[in-house]
């Protein structure tokens, strides 16, 4: 079972490792391109990039849940007509979002604040950009049905192609093809294209065989479309109120100073390093638990949860370490500012509690998202985003700054303790 889970977890989180290259080429190419306005207008469009995108992960886990469970019941028909389901639902979304472009900019725009060189230089960035839609949205359910077949080696080559082509291609755009700032953008939409066109021809390779099964008319029964519709309106208002809590916690960082959202902001990027990791194990319990279940193998997957915990909890283990020996060596890193460094002795202790009380949800999350046992995430987090601002409101006057950290773990608990409590219902017993 360990060598199970290893195949699976491995891949993805070296796929996770290259992440962050894409944002340090993007900040790195804006540098030398001119000046703070450059980085700016990045970073305007990223955010409105994420706001668009961040709720569309619904397509990658309710296809990777509902493929699992088929795969573990040998029902490949099933299988294929959910990616089938996947790809039209990406594939309407990515137009939707093409035809609602400027409406959805000129809306964005009413409540963000900045220069208007910054608003400009964002502007440009988007309208190329956003014409990566399709490839971006069909990627999810690429990668949601190779890990549901139980391949983490496809999605991995997909999101390095994705992510080297990205730095590669912005760098050729910007500097050697004269574009200069609209080069950033043109380098992410060929990444895109790039990552689509070798998830096609895996496709293919790996699963051809399987594609006589496609049946358009059985994927669009109303029991089919039904069932993929609700667990993703499930998984939607999860991601939706993941949005809630990232956007307090950085909106209500902004009012207490500049130093304040400086040191939330590095934070969060600090407790992304662990989640990148972890979330390669959570990708593992979401593939084997669905295929398990799919298989009625309950002993199979008492076994695969209890061998995915462990990995989990010794991985927040050795982060807990990692964060206590060199947290203050990765803020100076990560910041110049002597008063943000300093600032930063404050929020250590967070750090050091956030994995051990992190992992268990995260891992929960994967097992039940295989388990398609998507209402449960889904209440889990309407109670952990009420924790979250109640917890804040509760404890503002007194704490301060320090509170929205009280806040974020309390929603880690709430998290962790609801889905644990529902666990033998909504997954041993399912």
């Amino acid at each position: 079972m360990n060598k199970t889970v290893l195949k699976l977890a491995v891949p993805s989180i070296l796929a996770n490792i290259t992440v962050p290259l894409v944002g340090m080429a993007d900040t790195a190419i804006a540098g030398r391109i001119g000046d703070a306005s450059v980085l700016g207008g990045v970073a305007i469009a990223s955010m409105l990039f994420d706001l668009l995108y961040w709720n569309m992960g619904f397509l990658r886990m309710g296809t990777g849940g509902m493929v699992a469970q088929a795969y573990g019941r040998r029902d490949f028909r099933d299988a294929m007509n959910v990616y089938a389901l996947g790809m039209a639902t990406a594939f309407a979304f990515a137009f939707l979002f093409l035809v609602l472009q400027y409406l959805y900019v000129e809306v964005a725009f009413r409540f963000i604040e900045c220069s208007p060189q910054v608003e400009a230089l964002a502007r440009e960035y988007f309208f190329i950009r956003i014409w990566a839609a399709p490839a971006t949205l069909s990627l999810n359910v690429f990668k949601g049905f190779f890990i549901g077949m139980q391949n983490a080696v496809s999605p991995m080559a997909v999101d390095v192609t994705v992510n080297i082509t990205n730095v590669a291609a912005s760098i050729f755009f910007a500097f050697y093809a004269g574009m200069g700032f609209s080069g950033i953008a043109w380098g992410t939409l060929v990444a895109q294209y790039a990552g689509m066109a070798l998830a096609a021809t895996l496709m293919i390779l790996h699963y051809r065989k399987l594609f006589h099964y496609i049946d358009i008319k059985g994927s669009v029964k109303f029991s089919k479309m039904k069932k993929f519709f609700m667990l993703n309106a499930d998984l939607f208002v999860r991601s939706l109120s993941f949005l809630f809590i990232y956007a307090g916690l950085t909106s209500l960082s902004a009012g207490y100073g500049d130093v304040a959202l400086a040191v939330s902001s590095i934070m969060m990027k600090l407790m992304l390093l662990y989640s990148y990791f972890i979330d390669g194990f959570a990708y593992a319990g979401e593939a084997l638990s669905g295929r398990y279940i799919g298989a009625g193998d309950k002993v199979s997957l008492r076994r695969a949860v209890r061998v995915i915990f462990i990995w989990c909890i010794g991985i927040g283990i050795v982060s807990t370490f990692g964060y206590w020996v060199g947290g203050e060596w990765l803020f100076a890193f990560l910041a110049s500012d002597p008063v943000v460094i300093e600032e930063s002795a404050k929020y250590i202790p967070w750090l050091l509690v956030m994995p051990l009380v992190s992992c268990v949800a995260f891992t929960w999350d994967g097992i039940y998202i295989g388990a398609t046992a998507t209402r449960a995430i889904r209440n889990s987090m309407l109670c952990a985003v009420a924790g979250f601002f109640a917890s804040y409101w509760l404890l503002g006057g007194m704490w301060g700054v320090q509170s929205l950290w009280v806040g974020y773990m309390v929603h880690l608990v709430v998290r962790s303790v609801y889905l644990t409590a529902t666990a033998r219902k909504e997954v041993f017993e399912a």
